[in-house]
């Protein structure tokens, strides 16, 4: 009885327990041999549908044209195959993989192996991505072993605190900086995310710093992320002032157009124009007590000549009005009242009959001047 070729019981145990994606070819792209690997790698309808499935029939339609032209010239024996393409995975999804294979002209088949560069190109993307972000935005990137020492000094925000990449890498954090200035570094050694914003000689700096960790849990490093946000403070700054100037602005017109007048000895007078709504009562009301105490008026005169409509709420603003002036000792005078506004009162059921009311502010001074007299004799 013939014994087994120990060669050919190596290459099988090879191709049975070998980690790798490896397969051998023919020429037209047959597969006669794949590592256990692989099988269980690509799609099963493709590997298992037949005999000698083919390599290309993995491909994705997009990619078919690359890799035919490639294994093309793999045949002739012109260059080695070293290409990109998705291939269709286990789970029925396209994955791309490194495709890298030799011909052997003396057993007239190709030899290759194939590698997932999914993890490799998200690497990459990121790297580009991180390399980016470091070398176009106003960030300062920098990493810190648990000594406090530096690994890692880079970025474009540098400039800013008028530093150079790679400056501190070899020193230590701890000395660089007063204890007070690395308490938010000890959180981040400690395991927690610490983020805050600070100001450095007129720089402003929003910073992260971030804990990394081994498979154990352990803090090994801690990165920092700091972002100038000088210009936007300074435009928050600016949008401040501007908004405090409406304010002002707004103070001046609210006293302009309710202009209390001082017309004779402890006696005030407030001309109404426009609309005079609940926002504009209030600023009335506490500018008309203010001057009321202030001067020790007896008489204020609410002049409406400048107030052609009112509704149930604006009559309810001036009965407010004028009961509050009663409670500071002085009797509030209504006058101007037009006669639409007479008339839309007496329908809204308005009862004004318990305040002094005259046609014209003429006649409410001298009501005013007369009951003065009166009280002197």
């Amino acid at each position: 009885m013939d014994q087994p070729d120990s060669t050919t019981s190596t290459f099988d145990d090879f191709f049975l327990h070998c980690p790798e994606l490896v397969f051998i070819a023919d020429e037209g792209g047959a597969l006669l041999r794949t590592s256990r690997a692989l099988t269980r790698a690509m799609s099963p309808e493709v590997l298992d549908g037949g005999a000698r499935p083919g390599l290309g029939a993995l491909v994705h339609p997009e990619d078919r044209r690359s890799f035919d032209e490639a294994w093309g010239r793999l045949r002739a024996a012109a260059e080695p195959m070293d290409l990109v393409l998705r291939l269709k995975a286990a789970d029925g999804s396209f994955r791309c993989f490194q495709c890298a294979a030799r011909w052997v002209p003396e057993k007239g088949e190709a030899v290759g192996s194939l590698r997932d560069v999914e993890e490799r190109i998200k690497s990459e993307i990121q790297l580009k991505l991180l390399r980016a972000i470091n070398d176009h935005l106003p960030v300062c990137l920098w990493a810190i072993d648990r000594q406090g020492v530096f690994v890692l000094h880079d970025g474009k925000g540098l400039q800013s605190a008028g530093l150079k990449p790679g400056q501190f890498i070899g020193l230590n954090m701890f000395e660089l900086y007063p204890p007070e200035g690395t308490a938010e570094l000890r959180k981040a050694l400690d395991g927690k995310m610490s983020y805050f914003v600070n100001e450095i000689e007129g720089v402003h700096w929003e910073a992260w710093y971030l804990p990394i960790l081994n498979d154990r849990g352990e803090v090994t490093h801690v990165a920092g992320v700091t972002l100038d946000i000088t210009p936007a403070k300074r435009t928050e700054q600016e949008l401040r002032a501007k908004l405090d100037l409406i304010e002002r602005q707004r103070q001046v017109i609210r006293s302009l157009s309710t202009p209390i007048i001082q017309v004779w000895d402890r006696v005030l007078t407030l001309p109404l124009v426009g609309m005079f709504d609940s926002a504009r009562a209030a600023d009335v009301m506490e500018g008309v007590l203010r001057e009321v105490v202030r001067t020790q008026a007896r008489y204020t005169i609410l002049d409406l000549t400048g107030i052609e409509a009112m509704d149930t709420e604006t009559a309810d603003h001036l009965l407010k009005l004028t009961a509050a002036i009663k409670l500071l000792g002085a009797e509030g005078i209504i006058t101007g009242i037009h006669p639409a506004i007479a008339q839309t009162i007496v329908g809204l059921g308005v009862d004004l009959t318990s305040i002094e009311t005259r046609s014209t502010l003429r006649q409410g001074l001298e009501y005013c001047i007369r009951r003065m007299g009166r009280e002197l004799r």
